[in-house]
């Protein structure tokens, strides 16, 4: 998007300058209306951490690295899940110097602020039924960052998996988060926050009505009204494992070859994933609400020595891994549904000290900078020409050999 002009005579000059400038105003004007739903602007889930702990902070350079791989994808809005390191003041700083270095690179930001339950992640029980008084700092930096960079941050998503009750470290009750999304829209109402920008949860579908209808409170509805969006996470990976009827192979598929049943349970996935994201509209719309509903987080892990490897739910591969995400793009694309894909590179401090955890692997990218089959047509097309992370090239995994990729392949298990 860059344009040069030899100018020969005075009018044309000015005709030419009038049309750039317009053309930067509208791109630094983009507003979270403008982004979410729209497929121009692909969505993907971003941490830069490569150490095996958060202690080791990703510097400016690295999350550049990281950003012009992101750029060459196509990606260009990321998701965060909290400000209480210095990862994402370096993520938009090294955003902005990019932005300054060369106007046409475009790159925002739905920002997390991470909310906890008092006591969370301590030697003490946690009480669920108190927030933790450390969430009114968090909410501070995020104020502070999305004031900072109002040409990046253009969402807020307060909490992620704040609500829901299998996060026993620190979920909190809805209340809270309705709290402090009240909070923020009163400060854009007063101009202590820009007023476009867009203030949302980030939480499993459950927490947002679509699940056991303990979760419907007046609460929820409260915050239904509050938010400027739903983001919601669906998870038909987890799935395969904790609800697998939808996962299992019937005898109906019995004449399938191997691939064939593996490509049926991909598409039975993405459906999984589409009736998660109907119940919430439906709950949404049984409350009188109308919002757009966005999927915050979902992805396919491509190694795993637990519940979803070979002695559990064999739904762990790079093949899997591509179908889910090309079955998800194409369906939020197509009905105007912003997709917070999980995510771009591996992180290895999430199950530190089990390598092999599903947790470690959700990554597009491994740790050794080769993209996984998911982007292997991307390595052919040359988008990754000239560009490095750590230091390595943007190569394809297995070599780029198909067939030694799908020895790693298994079908799911059988209903029997």
């Amino acid at each position: 998007m860059k344009t040069g002009f030899n100018f020969l005579i005075g009018c044309l000059f000015s005709f030419v300058f009038l049309s750039c400038s317009q053309k930067a105003e509208v791109k630094n004007g983009v507003t979270a209306a403008d982004i979410l739903g729209n497929p121009k602007y692909q969505a993907i889930s971003y941490g830069g951490y490569r150490a095996k702990s958060r202690d080791v902070q990703p510097t400016i350079e690295e999350l550049k690295e990281d950003l012009r791989i992101l750029e060459a994808m196509n990606i260009k809005v990321l998701r965060t899940y909290n400000v209480q390191f210095m990862e994402v003041p370096n993520l938009l700083e090294a955003i902005s110097q990019m932005k300054s270095e060369d106007p046409d690179f475009e790159m925002y930001v739905m920002m997390g602020a991470w909310i906890d339950c008092e006591n969370a992640w301590t030697d003490l029980a946690p009480n669920h039924e108190a927030e933790s008084p450390a969430n009114a700092g968090e909410i501070e930096r995020a104020v502070k960052l999305a004031n900072q960079y109002p040409d990046i941050v253009k969402m807020i998503a307060v909490g992620n998996e704040a609500m829901v009750r299998w996060a026993t470290s620190y979920f909190v009750q809805s209340k809270y988060i309705l709290k402090w999304v009240n909070h923020l829209q009163d400060l854009k109402k007063s101009g202590g926050l820009p007023a476009d920008i867009w203030i949302s949860s980030s939480d499993d579908f459950s927490s947002w009505g679509g699940g056991d209808a303990s979760y419907h409170t007046d609460d929820l509805v409260a915050l239904y009204k509050a938010v400027d969006f739903v983001s919601m996470h669906t998870y038909p990976y987890h799935n395969t494992h904790y609800n697998p009827d939808f996962w299992l192979e019937s005898d109906s598929l019995a004449s399938l070859s191997e691939k064939e049943k593996i490509d049926a349970a991909m598409i039975r996935a993405r459906d999984f994933a589409k009736s998660q994201y109907d119940s919430v509209r439906s709950y949404m719309k049984s409350i009188g609400v109308e919002k757009s509903i966005h999927i915050g987080e979902t992805g396919w892990a491509t190694v795993s020595d637990g519940f979803y490897g070979p002695e559990g739910s064999r739904a762990t591969d790079e093949y899997k891994q591509a179908l889910y995400y090309q079955h998800m793009r194409e369906w939020t694309n197509a009905e105007g549904i912003s997709c917070f894909y999980f995510e771009a590179f591996d992180e290895q401090w999430k199950d530190a000290k089990n390598p092999e955890g599903s947790e470690n692997h959700f990554g597009l990218i491994n740790l050794s900078g080769q993209a996984k089959y998911p982007l292997w047509d991307m390595v052919d097309e040359g988008r990754y020409e000239g560009l490095t992370r750590g230091g390595e090239k943007i190569t394809k995994t297995y070599n780029g050999n198909f067939d030694s990729l799908m020895q790693d392949v298994l079908v799911p298990p059988s209903k029997d």
